[in-house]
């Protein structure tokens, strides 16, 4: 894996002088292709979702353009593949909002713990497009849009010792996502805070560089994080999506019906994605505690959310530009509690 990624690499940079000597991307056969960078497996929803981008793009586009996807941060880290989609280097780059927000800072909202009080209401929200394209389109400074969402579930502790408890959570070392509110939101519990690539988690529990992370179901199995942290805790602190991001220089150099083209791969993918994710979420629970022994605990969520109350306020505070937002998230959680009260 390692002399792949090396070679990979090698690629990369050859297809960075490109970009800094002028051309647009690479040729095979007259076409153009498209590389798109993510994180999971193959087997993945974000995966499929993407397949199904490149299945709408190529049948409608096929004389023009080739879509590459590599999985498995085969390109580098969501970080490092954000700059190579900046650079025109790649093309698109699936990451979490926390890799967003040096980018803009309307993101971090994503990382305030208990945002949403339903995954109703956070799907309502994502869904939103016309509200969405306002924060979508808050990067192109930087060089990039995103295009679309991923629904990434809930995200939980799991470790190797047991959390019942926000007390349980003292003094462990937990990777969190590279967002200044998700290491403030564990110091709130007690924790010390360790921000770390995604691909390198499984390797520091292992090593008891760290004891735990936070995540969904699908950490567990589809990146073998079950075979290290034996105890999964439904603490359900955030619910973060994944964003697909696009180079703007690109997007902005798509005909009009090229870029509709495009955008219905986008929706399609994330379609797709949807769709599969609740099945593969059970299928994860079930593998990790049938074959790799994950003990999964129900916690008293209160307990959890009231250790971080303050971290919600404090946010607001330092970040003027997420206010806006928030009161429409917070409108959207209102309908919900509403309709569910009825």
């Amino acid at each position: 894996m390692k002399y792949l990624k090396q070679m990979l690499c090698v690629g990369i940079c050859g297809v960075m002088l490109a970009v800094a000597t002028g051309c647009s991307g690479s040729l095979t056969g007259g076409k153009r292709i498209i590389r798109i960078s993510h994180a999971q497996s193959e087997t993945h929803p974000e995966h499929l979702g993407l397949l199904k981008f490149k299945e709408y793009v190529e049948a409608n586009l096929g004389n023009k353009y080739e879509v590459q996807i590599f999985p498995n941060e085969l390109l580098g880290s969501a970080q490092k593949a954000i700059e190579l989609t900046q650079t025109g280097a790649i093309d698109f780059v699936v990451a979490g909002t926390a890799n967003l927000e040096t980018f803009a800072d309307v993101y971090e909202i994503f990382s305030m713990p208990y945002l949403f009080t339903s995954e109703e209401a956070y799907h309502a929200v994502m869904n939103d497009t016309d509200y969405m394209e306002n924060v979508y389109d808050s990067t192109d400074e930087a060089g990039f849009r995103v295009m679309t969402w991923y629904n990434a579930g809930t995200r939980n502790f799991y470790a190797t010792t047991p959390i019942y408890t926000p007390d349980d959570l003292k003094g462990l070392k937990i990777r969190v996502q590279q967002s200044p509110a998700s290491v403030k939101m564990a110091q709130a519990f007690g924790a010390a805070a360790t921000p770390l690539s995604f691909g390198d988690v499984y390797t520091a529990i292992q090593q008891h560089v760290i004891d735990g992370a936070e995540n969904n179901e699908l950490a567990l199995t589809n990146n073998k994080h079950g075979e290290v942290a034996k105890y999964f805790s439904y603490t359900k602190h955030q619910m973060v999506p994944d964003m697909l991001v696009g180079n703007l220089k690109f997007l902005n150099s798509l005909s009009d019906e090229e870029l509709a083209v495009f955008k219905e791969a986008a929706r399609l993918s994330t379609e797709e994605e949807l769709s599969c994710w609740d099945d593969q979420v059970e299928e994860a629970k079930q593998i990790a505690e049938n074959d790799m022994g994950v003990t999964f605990i129900d916690v008293d969520i209160s307990e959890f959310s009231n250790k971080v109350s303050n971290v919600q306020q404090e946010m607001l505070d330092a970040n003027p530009d997420i206010q806006d937002l928030y009161d429409h998230i917070q409108a959207i959680n209102a309908e919900y509690e509403e309709g569910s009260a009825q």
